[in-house]
């Protein structure tokens, strides 16, 4: 199957001009971008995919050895570039999307020429001096309320993601998001997201990022984005004054803003 048939891939905007890739993070789909891709469709050739086992990829594509690591995910970016003969791209990651464009970069840095790192976390639990937000006690309370009760886990964990409790409409948005996956497939991805340790990939990314850190986030804290900026080679840096993880929802304007600055930096 086409990767892009497999990642239920959507290509706007001009023939031949410079590309965008979207990518969204867990419990989330493609549609998670609408707020903010098509302020780039004049000037970008704008691609938005699913995951796999998210949205509307081909479920049946999922395989949980080859989807055991963020590798499984990264390799299905360079597939969905290689197809579309785009690169290099500029990657727009959000969340665990962004280490998965950190391995498809290493993995092929000709295919990229930018990436967009949307609330990074190279490591979710904490270790020695290093702050990722969760312990490991913490993960393991996460996953185990997904096995025991998954509608009752994103009830529970979509307003901690979204953050803006005043805006029902987002975290009611977000549950949705969370309770129209799979189970089986998203307690796979919570444990390759949050057990996941990228912290040694940073330095070998070669292309310039830009880090996009919400200042109040409880899933990827500023502590672990400052990490990321850290310790990539080539790194810009914004703070959105925007509370939750996921600015792309509560704070459009600003995304749209940063995002475009970088493009023109």
């Amino acid at each position: 199957m086409l990767a892009t048939e497999r990642l239920n891939a959507t290509v706007t905007g001009p023939a031949g001009a410079p590309v965008l890739v979207f990518a969204h993070g867990f419990g989330c789909d493609q549609n998670m971008w609408r707020l903010v891709a098509p302020a780039f469709e004049s000037d970008f050739r704008v691609v938005l995919y699913d995951h796999v086992g998210a949205g509307g990829s081909d479920v049946a594509s999922y395989d949980p050895q080859t989807y055991s690591r963020l590798s499984g995910y990264a390799a299905d970016v360079i597939d969905l570039v290689e197809e579309l003969d785009a690169g290099p791209v500029t990657f727009v990651g959000h969340s665990v999307a962004t280490m998965i464009g950190v391995l498809a970069e290493i993995e092929r840095p000709d295919l990229f020429d930018r990436l967009v790192l949307v609330g990074p976390s190279a490591r979710y639990i904490d270790e020695g001096d290093y702050i990722g937000g969760f312990s490991a006690s913490d993960i393991d309370e996460l996953l185990e309320s997904m096995d025991s009760n998954y509608l009752g886990w994103s009830h529970s964990m979509a307003p901690a993601f979204m953050g803006n409790a005043d805006d029902p409409d987002l975290v009611a948005e977000l549950e949705e998001s969370f309770c129209r996956a799979d189970p089986t497939i998203a307690r796979q991805f919570a444990e390759v997201t949050f057990r996941s340790d990228n912290r040694a990939d940073l330095p070998m990314v070669s292309t310039p990022a830009l880090v996009l850190q919400c200042r109040y986030d409880v899933i990827a804290p500023m502590a672990a984005g400052e990490y990321v900026r850290d310790h990539l080679p080539q790194a810009s840096y914004v703070v959105l004054d925007a509370v939750g993880h996921c600015p792309q929802l509560s704070a459009p304007g600003p995304t749209i803003d940063a995002i475009g600055g970088f493009l023109r930096s």
